[in-house]
């Protein structure tokens, strides 16, 4: 395996480097803001971007070639709280709420960790299968729905399944923004096909790398205010928030080597099994577990993970896929 090289190829992607200057900026107390108006078009962006570049891909592929990792990708990220809520019950001690909200975040993906795995294949030219947002688009949802669910067990006199608040779960993590966005924007490549990414693919591919260095920079600045609470949340969330998304990367990548994924594509498959989510999952927590506690899941996802595995995570992934696939 090429580990080393390939992790000194990401660390000096301007990507990474620019959530690495986010990051010092926070620390260093500096004034350098975005406006939120700025950051909701960068993520609206990218995300209409990569749902519209995986549905091209998927109406090239089929989808019979689709379905098979497609469908183990759903059930894994629907299975990943079920064993996530006992081990930090029983073994971190955190409280039955508290464990079901960081549960959802670890089962749900991050699409902007996914993106700058992309961009890292791409700069040690490793071809990897374009409709692979589609495993992003169906990984999005179904963590948030059993997490919450697992949350509103532990809560005496809650309601019925299909109680208000129950409503309003299933309709935020089915349609919010960023699943919308995704599933929407991989239908709408699917239609158009080849032809429609000719008409828009000026706007959607040439500016796509600079908008996401804006992002990261501005995922940098969250992350890094965000360091501080790592006293807060103690060393068992710091230790879980960086061996629990090894492990599901593993897992990630066998479930892409058995489903008859590329090397690229198998590495991308363990990336978003080991993400956490970050945008749909705190939104969907927030309103229906408002008794979690936003320091543990938000610091474990956004302050650890995500910067563990933008920067080393991702080639890491790539060293287990080189190494089961010889």
């Amino acid at each position: 395996m090429d580990f080393l090289p390939a992790l000194s190829a990401n660390l000096l992607s301007p990507a990474v480097l620019f959530f690495a200057l986010g990051m010092v900026a926070a620390l260093l107390r500096s004034d350098l803001k975005f406006p939120e108006a700025l950051y909701v078009a960068l993520t609206l962006y990218l995300l209409t971007a990569i749902g519209f570049k995986g549905g091209v891909a998927l109406s090239e592929a089929g989808i019979g070639t689709v379905l098979l990792p497609a469908l183990g990708a759903l059930l894994l990220g629907a299975a990943i709280p079920l064993w996530i809520y006992p081990l930090l019950r029983h073994v971190g001690k955190f409280s039955a709420v508290d464990a079901a909200a960081i549960a959802a975040h670890y089962g749900s993906v991050s699409a902007v960790t996914f993106i700058a795995a992309t961009n890292y294949l791409k700069s040690i030219n490793v071809p990897y299968e374009n409709y692979t947002t589609a495993f992003l688009a169906v990984m999005e949802s179904p963590a948030i729905v059993v997490g919450v669910l697992l949350g509103k067990m532990s809560i005496p006199g809650q309601e019925g399944l299909f109680a208000g608040s129950w409503k309003k779960l299933l309709h935020e993590a089915l349609f919010g923004r960023s699943v919308l966005l995704l599933v929407g924007g991989l239908v709408v490549g699917a239609l158009c096909g080849k032809a429609g990414m000719d008409k828009v693919g000026a706007f959607f591919n040439t500016p796509f790398q600079g908008v996401l260095a804006l992002f990261l920079l501005e995922m940098g600045l969250v992350a890094g205010q965000r360091l501080g609470d790592l006293r807060k949340v103690g060393p068992f969330l710091v230790a879980f928030g960086i061996l629990l998304p090894i492990a599901h990367g593993a897992l990630g990548v066998l479930l892409g080597l058995y489903t008859g994924l590329s090397l690229g594509g198998c590495t991308l498959m363990g990336v978003l099994a080991a993400s956490a989510s970050y945008i749909a999952a705190p939104a969907a927590v927030r309103l229906s577990l408002p008794e979690a506690n936003p320091t543990l899941y938000l610091t474990s996802s956004l302050a650890i993970t995500f910067p563990f595995n933008v920067a080393v995570g991702i080639p890491l992934y790539y060293g287990f896929a080189q190494l089961l696939m010889g």
